[in-house]
């Protein structure tokens, strides 16, 4: 027996057997061209581009019908790869000044492209860089159609890659297959989404693994804790299986508690929300349960390109999730740049410290004019729902005074355009800086909201990366400084009669989340997938009792002793779910 660990992605246990997915390293042919035969491979490579197209096209139409528009959306990026000039002139280019094939000249194009992608240290770089490499694997295809296919044996297979494709991953029989288990890979990629879409358990993130296996060997996929087992032991495959029936059972109780309300026993409201990267992730969160999305990201429309997004082009993705989510509330974060997202369109220098440097806020209030266009894009999307704006990264009190005037200057220049907007729309600040929190009480005139971003109040309040491991443990959600803040705020936004929500990783841990209600807090937002499990431990609990587990948090001085409480304090509950 061997066992892995990586990245659970998509929830679920599989158990099947190992359908190894290697690629045989493909020499792609290489020669010069006669002057003559130029123009010839010009018109080759241009007739696989436009079979390209029409496959993706057909691909995205296929994905529509079959798991929704939204997910037939993620091939919309193929498209504008397909569009894109460095793909399609410099490959001609090069063609004709170097009189070399096609192939050759699409190579050397794809590691300028694939540099441009690998200078940015996160994940989102390195996902669309795989989107990209899908593209230019099917030109390829289509210049020379040598493609391969993974062989499926009948059924209970478990697909084991090195990566796989957004296409390759939505092309998956359900029949077929019952789990993903890829060597690289993110939370954010395109086929981890797609296999989420597809219910199919999937780990990535493993590392060196394809060499070590067989096919047909027995495989478990752990899709929420990130382990992959080979060949387990008889005790370990019955666990699974009992833990895979477990699972089933919640799947059957989750679309009961779906549709329940989000309170107390005793009857206290609390507002579940979801966290979203991407529009297509707005059908998960209808399906999980949430009562509108408390964090909508928009880095992802910055972060795969050269050039900025026009204000056209944010305002179509910014309306697609207010039509999709219908009557529920949009809390479309603004634009969250810098620390270790820099976009080559920006002309970012380097910083000694990025995440303490230009960055968020401070980057939309320098450059206007970036700002004002995607302000815009939100007013405009928001007669189509219910959008609020809320603005991160806040420290001090002219920052907001300034969104103020941009907001005002916004809707002028959207009445001299003679274009359809929200006159009013909700603005709101992420307190995700001690700063912020302090300074709640005069910040709060000013606002219509607050949402706390623990993920960073914590770092910054504590001074510990959480991505480091040597200063990780210094990571503490249970913090007393921490619990103060998160109080102070709340007990300021509620003073000016505002609601309060969080956006952090607390939320979707239901002991901490029964913290969190106990101290006060309005909403919660958390990954879709987390929404359940956090309600039906919430609708467990009273309001009475979490008041309780409050008003003793003062006899405890560290974040174990609070969090060992907690535990304790709520473990019939947590048993149970």
């Amino acid at each position: 027996m061997k066992t892995y660990h990586g990245l659970g992605v998509s929830p679920g246990i599989a158990i099947g057997r190992v359908c190894r997915w290697q690629r045989a390293p493909k020499s792609l042919p290489s020669y010069r061209l006669r002057p003559e035969d130029v123009e010839a491979e010009v018109a080759r490579f241009e007739k696989a581009l436009s079979r390209t197209e029409e496959e993706v096209a057909r691909l995205q139409d296929e994905i529509s019908k079959k798991i929704g528009p939204e997910y037939g959306e993620i091939f919309s990026v193929h498209r504008v790869f397909l569009q894109d000039k460095i793909l399609r002139e410099k490959t001609v280019e090069i063609i004709r000044r170097e009189r070399i094939n096609a192939e050759s000249a699409l190579e050397t194009v794809l590691k300028k492209l694939g540099e441009l992608f690998q200078r940015g240290p996160d994940d989102f770089f390195k996902d669309r860089r795989r989107d990209l490499l899908d593209i230019v694997e099917r030109i390829i295809t289509n210049l020379e159609p040598t493609g391969t296919r993974p062989s499926l044996p009948g059924k209970n297979q478990v697909i084991v890659a090195a990566d796989l494709s957004p296409s390759q991953t939505a092309s998956i029989d359900r029949r077929q297959v019952v789990g993903l288990a890829m060597e690289i890979g993110s939370p954010t990629s395109h086929a981890a989404i797609m296999a989420r879409a597809l219910e199919l358990p999937a780990v990535v993130g493993i590392g060196h693994i394809l060499n070590d296996l067989k096919d047909r060997e027995t495989i478990i996929v752990d899709g929420e804790t990130g382990e992959v087992i080979i060949q387990p032991e008889k005790e370990v495959l019955a666990a699974y299986r009992e833990k895979r029936g477990r699972l089933k059972q919640w799947q059957k109780r989750l679309k009961t508690i779906v549709g329940l309300p989000s309170e107390t026993a005793d009857g206290h409201r609390v507002a579940l929300l979801a966290n979203i990267e991407f529009p297509e992730e707005a059908a998960t969160v209808k399906k999980y349960g949430g009562e509108g999305i408390g964090l909508y990201r928009t880095e992802y429309l910055y972060l795969n390109r050269k050039d900025l997004p026009s204000e056209e082009e944010q305002y179509q993705a910014y309306r697609k999730v207010a039509e999709l989510m219908e009557e529920k509330s949009v809390i479309i974060r603004t634009l969250d740049l810098g620390g270790d997202k820099f976009p080559e369109s920006f002309g970012f220098g380097k910083e000694r410290n990025p995440f303490l440097g230009w960055r968020a806020i401070r980057i939309c209030l320098a450059r206007e004019e970036i700002f004002i266009d995607q302000i815009k894009a939100i007013l405009r999307a928001s007669v189509h729902g219910h959008l609020k704006i809320m603005v991160p990264m806040v420290t001090t009190v002219e920052e907001v005074e300034q969104v103020h005037r941009i907001l005002e200057k916004s809707r002028q220049q959207l009445r001299k355009e003679g274009k359809e907007f929200a006159e009013k729309i909700p603005l709101g600040i992420l307190v995700e800086v001690p700063a912020a929190a302090i300074l709640c009480e005069k910040l709060g005139p000013l606002v219509d909201f607050f949402s706390i971003g623990t993920n960073d109040l914590i770092q910054y309040t504590l001074a510990a990366d959480r991505g480091n491991e040597r200063v990780s443990h210094l990571y503490q959600p249970c913090h007393p400084a921490i619990i103060s803040l998160i109080e102070r705020v709340i007990q300021a936004g509620h003073h000016h009669r505002l609601k309060v929500s969080l956006c952090g990783e607390m939320a979707a841990s239901p002991e901490l989340a029964c913290l969190l209600i106990g101290l006060g807090i309005d909403q919660l937002s958390m990954a879709p997938g987390a929404i359940p499990r956090v309600k039906e431990v919430i609708r467990r609990v009273t309001w009475e009792r979490l008041q309780r587990i409050r008003e003793q948090l003062s006899e405890f001085s560290t974040h174990a002793q609070i969090y060992d409480f907690l535990k304790k304090s709520l473990s019939d509950v947590l048993a149970e779910s």
